[in-house]
């Protein structure tokens, strides 16, 4: 593995909506162990929601999952959902904020808040992901994001459960990279120069 102060990126931030939870379930498990960055994810859910995928995610994956807690520091290899009914910030010391303000394109959670404030504390040491959607949320934090130097990577529309979300992305600007979701884990393994453990 790279030595810290080599490592390209500094954090990921992911938005999924409409068919997420499948699409987190086949691209979370490829990710390695040795991930030296933290994963921040924002999967529109109802407010209502259990703590049932934090739990699920948490057996499927190599990495740790957990549900993003306030004024927690960001820790390398950890994956960071947001709770329910919660927006996800970052802070500019790299800490979690949560904030129950107001809707952000019809979610709360909202990809958008999420990718803009990470955007704004990681600059371009930041990835952004956007999967499977059913609206437009993460557009402009998607743009964000590549003006603030970093890289946006969207699974392709024809292999999502619901291609707008990602097609908005495409609509208002050029992702780094299209791809399947298999293909989006495996390059962000080959980006940190990992190789898979068996």
């Amino acid at each position: 593995m790279q030595s810290a102060n080599t490592v390209p990126y500094d954090a990921i931030v992911i938005g999924a909506s409409a068919g997420g939870l499948d699409a987190l379930g086949i691209f979370l498990p490829i990710l390695d162990v040795r991930l030296p960055v933290p994963i921040l994810i924002v999967q529109h859910i109802s407010a209502t929601s259990d703590s049932f995928i934090i739990t699920y995610f948490d057996r499927l994956c190599k990495l740790k999952v957990k549900e993003a807690e306030e004024k927690e520091i960001l820790k390398p290899g950890h994956v960071y959902f947001a709770p329910p009914d919660y927006h996800l910030l970052v802070e500019s010391d790299k800490s979690i904020s949560l904030s129950n303000e107001e809707k952000v394109n019809y979610s709360r959670p909202s990809i958008d808040v999420l990718f803009e404030t990470a955007s704004w504390a990681f600059g371009n040491r930041l990835i952004g992901i956007i999967l499977t959607g059913a609206n437009w949320d993460g557009a402009a934090g998607c743009e964000l994001i590549r003006k603030s130097g970093g890289m946006v990577i969207v699974q392709d529309p024809k292999t999502a459960s619901i291609a707008r979300m990602p097609e908005s992305v495409i609509e208002r600007l050029n992702p780094d990279y299209v791809l399947p979701l298999k293909e989006i884990g495996h390059l962000i393994n080959k980006i940190f120069f990992l190789t898979p453990t068996r």
